[in-house]
């Protein structure tokens, strides 16, 4: 059976950081594309960014150049760095993956197989 496991999540204050993980058991994470998203309370879930199976990494605007996605696919584990958090990223957030080798990404929820229960990130002003 195939689980995502995300850690990582808490609170904290704005301007500071978090480091997210999203952990694969039952599958590898070695031929995946790995995309993170998000939702906020009251709000759809939203694209964050993603790594695809070459490492090549993309991010949703609201994010870019202060969250950052890494692999280890040794781990089965991806990354996500969450620097100079804002109350704006106070969200569950979730990790999925789908087979996917070569530079292929997606940024809709229905390109991704599978899917982690989630972490809380609350950031506080």
């Amino acid at each position: 059976q195939v689980q995502l496991v995300e850690s990582g999540g808490g609170l904290v204050q704005a301007g500071g950081s978090l480091r997210l993980s999203c952990a694969a058991s039952g599958r590898t994470f070695s031929n995946d594309a790995v995309g993170w998203f998000r939702q906020a309370p009251g709000k759809e879930r939203e694209f964050v960014g993603a790594i695809a199976w070459v490492g090549s990494t993309y991010y949703a605007d609201s994010v870019k150049g202060r969250f950052t996605i890494s692999r280890d696919n040794a781990k089965s584990t991806v990354y996500l760095q969450m620097n100079s958090l804002n109350p704006e990223d106070t969200a569950v957030y979730y990790c999925a993956s789908t087979l996917s080798r070569g530079s292929w990404y997606g940024t809709k929820e229905h390109e991704y197989d599978y899917w982690g229960q989630g972490t809380q990130v609350t950031v506080s002003s």
